[in-house]
């Protein structure tokens, strides 16, 4: 295999791997906190379903979590097998935060183990809560530290370059670079948001099957709202992101956008082909891109044409920006309705068809997550380290990176499958209706 196979078989590895992981990665940052409002809601109303409803997530969130262990040791695995040079020469400013968010997961995983063992021994609920604090926190940093390493990557400072070597490494200074606020919100609010809306999704689901509950109407009630409020503060820190892209780096945004010539009021772009500079079909938004990039309808947008061809990013990044968007303005528009909707009593809400577009906003949320991931990755091509290294000088020249490639295949294949019937079964065989069945038994006994 040369170097150019090897390239492009890590680049693809990495790739399938960071797609993979991110799913449960995602669950693993937004599920905690989503276990932790259901059982303060459960406290506040003094209800028994909320309560009921964060311990059945919490059993099914271990799961997911074994996965997402896998998943992430895959990652630092593979950035010292298929990037050794990248490592040699930025391993010693990303250790402390790799080392970081190890420690954030140990953390978050021994409150955890301890939430899940001691739900019958806490007759005040209160008390029982307060140990889902340290495992929300624990999750939510774990995601902060390894998104820090991320944002380094795009905005690298905090060393000096010597000989080709990073030097006077300041850990810190490196960790607090100009990416790390927007690409950390980010991450944090569409875990958020997407956990809610996969919550919302399955609580859909279960009540188009026949379930009358009043369980799964709560669920869905509270976490369409949940999703509502996350996917608006998605879309206030997308716009700071954005921002960001047009100090740091406007190669980017202007790939996104094909926008090739610098120019003062610049359209944005929705969709459309492109055939060299020629963008066909496409929907132009007057002065939107400006709006976006300075806040200002007249403002000037640096064009594409104004940076060198080998360090322009791929231009498919136009369509992972408008699926992200598409989506993230969707699930807003439609998370409102159904919120106002059942405020004001509006029947076409508990319709069949209404349900089945809730069941699709699971699915549609994880896409616009894959997207929003891809394009921050892509985005950055040709750099690993921007400005400082390419992905083609990174890369290993191992000859049997086609190999791990199938191997780790057969891996997320077994993991993705055998999380989803664990899953299956372990909520099949212990319908709601049965779990409270059995607690009240337990009950009546207990007062016999």
């Amino acid at each position: 295999m040369d170097n150019g196979n090897a390239v492009y078989y890590s680049r693809v590895l990495t790739e399938l791997t960071l797609s993979f992981h991110i799913i449960y990665a995602t669950i693993g940052v937004g599920v905690p906190l989503m276990i932790m409002i259901a059982q303060w809601v459960g406290i506040k109303k003094n209800d028994e379903h909320y309560i009921l409803l964060a311990r059945r997530l919490a059993r099914g969130f271990v799961i997911t979590v074994a996965v997402g262990v896998v998943t992430g040791t895959a990652i630092g695995l593979q950035l010292s097998l298929l990037w050794p040079n990248f490592m040699q020469l930025a391993g010693n400013v990303i250790a402390l935060p790799l080392f970081m968010e190890t420690f954030a997961f140990f953390f978050e995983a021994i409150f955890l183990g301890i939430y899940l063992y001691t739900w019958d021994r806490f007759e005040n609920q209160k008390k029982h809560l307060l140990l889902l604090i340290p495992v929300a926190i624990g999750a939510s940093m774990s995601a902060v530290f390894i998104t820090i390493v991320n944002a380094f990557m795009n905005a690298p400072q905090g060393f000096d370059v010597v000989n080709g070597q990073l030097v006077n490494i300041k850990p810190v200074l490196a960790m607090l670079n100009p990416a790390m606020p927007t690409k950390v919100g980010h991450v944090l609010v569409t875990a958020y948001m997407t956990s809610a809306f996969v919550l919302a999704a399955i609580a859909a689901y279960r009540i188009l099957k026949g379930s009358v509950h009043i369980y799964y109407k709560k669920a869905l009630f509270l976490y369409m709202k949940l999703g509502l409020v996350f996917s608006v503060a998605t879309l206030v820190i997308g716009d700071f992101s954005a921002k960001y892209l047009v100090e740091y780096q406007p190669e980017k945004l202007a790939a996104a956008e094909w926008h090739f010539e610098t120019e003062k009021g610049a359209p944005l772009k929705l969709f459309g082909v492109i055939n060299g500079e020629e963008v066909k079909y496409a929907i132009k938004v007057p002065y939107a891109l400006s709006i976006l990039a300075h806040t200002n309808p007249v403002a000037e947008v640096t064009g594409l044409n104004e940076f060198p061809k080998d360090e322009t990013p791929p231009l498919y990044i136009h369509y992972l920006f408008d699926t992200m968007v598409m989506i993230g303005t969707f699930m807003i528009v439609f998370s409102a309705i159904f919120v106002f909707g059942k405020i004001k009593k509006w029947k076409f809400i508990s319709s069949n068809w209404f349900r089945w577009i809730i069941v699709a906003g699971g699915p549609l949320s994880i896409i616009a997550l894959e997207a929003g991931w891809w394009l921050a990755e892509v985005g950055r091509q040709p750099w690993i380290l921007y400005k400082y290294m390419k992905v083609a000088d990174a890369a290993t020249t191992s000859e049997h990176v086609d190999l791990m490639l199938m191997l780790f295949c057969l891996l997320y294949l077994v993991l993705g499958i055998g999380s989803v019937v664990v899953l299956l079964r372990m909520f099949r065989k212990n319908p709601i209706e049965k779990e409270i069945a059995d607690r009240q038994a337990d009950r009546s006994g207990a007062g016999l």
